[in-house]
């Protein structure tokens, strides 16, 4: 049978191709590929059975384990769309998110079937509900092991729900083929892929498996992503699954499955683990099979990247960018530059442009705008996606608000997004440029940065600070430091100071909540 680059395709490809090795391992549950196809096939089976029909969408409401990636192909199997369900969101967030992506269906966790519960009156679409454990044992049990196929193509919807950070969830569009090639091929050095049934031969010929961890939730992108890595080089991908995040837990997971690389979403997830390997008398932990320390999502601060270093010296740190609407942008292999912002050697279809979709020059500042395989666009909002994907020349972008500008050795430098820049005087400032100078500070161990009213300039930088325990740290403190690296317009006009930083549950900085906390601080 002629495959198509729809992921569902693609992953059955691996899975004849490498059957017995270990695909998923999540707590103390473990599938290999042979398993984890005949799994999502019979889920894939149920569903249809049960009414859920090509281009539906399925909820999958639920913390990582393997349930969660079984859902996940299972969807692709029936050309249907699986939905990422941020399992934090209280019921008024829930009952947006399920009417907004249009759900029939639910693949839910026990510990959040309450919740669910109380906004099923509101959600008539919803035609099913299956819930992980007994019900969904017997439901697998009952359904047929062959692989479904309602025609699928490369054109096959996977949609990702953003965190919403700026605003309610939007609802990423894309095609599977646009998926793969921008989001998912990473692994294999973003190498082309001729024919879909290529993948089988590469893979079966690597004799070792990568073995890489993702500590992010499934429900975030970029877990997924690493999800959709792993799986197209034949890897074994290990969960996360602990109910909060313990550094000797991950540590223990890292050494017990002799994890290769592991991804972290910045500062909050890898500060602790650098301190919890430094900490740690001699011999507690063997990471040896670690090579690989990748970062995503959220900025590494200088500190934390010196800690590492010290932490695991034979490892590769790795940066890397991306965002719902761009894919796996771009990344970069830290070598001690200790950049002001964030700098990365992008591929060839990233640039900069200027607010007429002009190419910027070198040094000046515009918009990071991606081409190529991109998404279709925002499910249900034409506005948007008119605004984040326009045509310039003949060429469709993606322009999803960041600041950037290219420098003189090629490489990006992101400074922001224009959603929380602060106008100051007419002065454009980047929050993340300005935290980055406070997180190198030895005395701070997170910072926040916002706009607050001003009534000379408008708007004035307002950083909000934790100070690491042990350690004093006063408003000249912070200042002085700032003004050693920044322009004397970026540097904090007002410092205050928090028992701890609040951050979004995949460690990205809570703008809301910070300018919500500087505003009652400030009084």
């Amino acid at each position: 049978m002629s495959r198509t680059y729809n992921l569902a395709d693609l992953f059955e490809v691996v899975a004849d191709a490498v059957p017995d090795r270990t695909a998923v391992v999540a707590g103390l549950q473990r599938r290999t590929y042979r398993e984890l196809d005949e799994r999502a096939s019979r889920l894939a089976n149920h569903l249809h059975a049960s009414g859920v029909n090509k281009g539906d969408h399925v909820a999958i409401h639920a913390m990582n384990c393997a349930e969660w990636v079984e859902a996940f192909f299972a969807c692709f199997k029936i050309s249907a769309v699986p939905i990422n369900v941020n399992y934090r969101y209280v019921e008024a967030e829930l009952r947006y998110l399920y009417d907004n992506a249009d759900c029939v269906a639910v693949i839910v966790e026990p510990q959040f079937r309450s919740r669910l519960d109380a906004v099923l009156a509101d959600l008539p679409d919803v035609r099913l509900v299956l819930e992980i454990g007994p019900a969904y044992e017997a439901a697998l049990a009952a359904a047929s092991p062959e692989r479904p196929n309602l025609g699928r193509s490369n054109d096959d919807l996977y949609v990702l729900y953003t965190g919403g950070t700026t605003g309610m969830p939007k609802g990423v569009m894309w095609r599977h083929e646009d998926a793969f090639f921008a989001t998912m091929n990473s692994a294999r050095y973003n190498k082309p892929l001729d024919r879909p049934e290529d993948l089988g031969p590469e893979i079966a010929a690597t004799a070792s498996a990568m073995t890489m961890m993702a500590i992010g939730p499934m429900m975030h992108g970029g877990a997924q992503w690493m999800l959709g890595n792993c799986i197209f080089v034949g890897g074994t991908i290990v969960l996360y699954c602990e109910r909060g995040f313990d550094a000797d837990a991950v540590l223990r997971i890292i050494e017990r499955e002799h994890v290769n690389s592991v991804n972290t979403i910045g500062d909050a997830m890898a500060r602790p683990l650098a301190e919890a390997i430094a900490g740690a008398p001699p011999g507690t932990y063997d990471l040896s099979s670690l090579f690989a320390f990748g970062n995503g999502g959220a900025p590494l601060s200088a500190a934390v990247r010196q800690q590492l270093t010290a932490a695991l010296p034979t490892a590769v740190i790795m940066d890397s960018f991306g965002a719902s609407e761009t894919g796996a942008t771009g990344a970069k292999v830290d070598a001690g530059e200790g950049f002001g912002a964030p700098r990365f050697m992008m591929g060839p279809h990233t640039t900069v442009l200027s607010e007429a979709g002009e190419p910027c020059a070198a040094g000046v500042t515009g918009k990071l705008a991606r081409t190529g395989h991109i998404p279709l666009g925002y499910y249900k909002d034409p506005e948007k996606t008119a605004a984040t994907f326009p045509t310039y020349g003949g060429k469709r972008w993606v322009i999803p608000g960041d600041f950037a500008r290219i420098e003189d050795d090629g490489t990006i430098s992101l400074l922001g997004r224009g959603s929380v820049s602060i106008n100051s005087g007419g002065e454009k400032i980047y929050p993340e440029e300005v935290e980055a100078v406070l997180k190198k500070h030895p005395a701070v161990f997170d910072a926040v940065v916002v706009g607050t009213p001003n009534e000379r300039w408008g708007e004035q930088v307002t950083a909000i600070v934790q100070v690491r325990p042990g350690s004093e740290l006063t408003d000249a403190d912070v200042k002085a430091h700032c003004r050693t690296e920044l322009a004397d317009y970026k540097a904090p006009r007002t410092v205050l100071f928090v028992d701890e930083i609040q951050r979004t549950p995949v460690g990205k900085a809570d703008y809301q909540w910070a300018k919500a906390t500087a505003l009652r601080l400030i009084g």
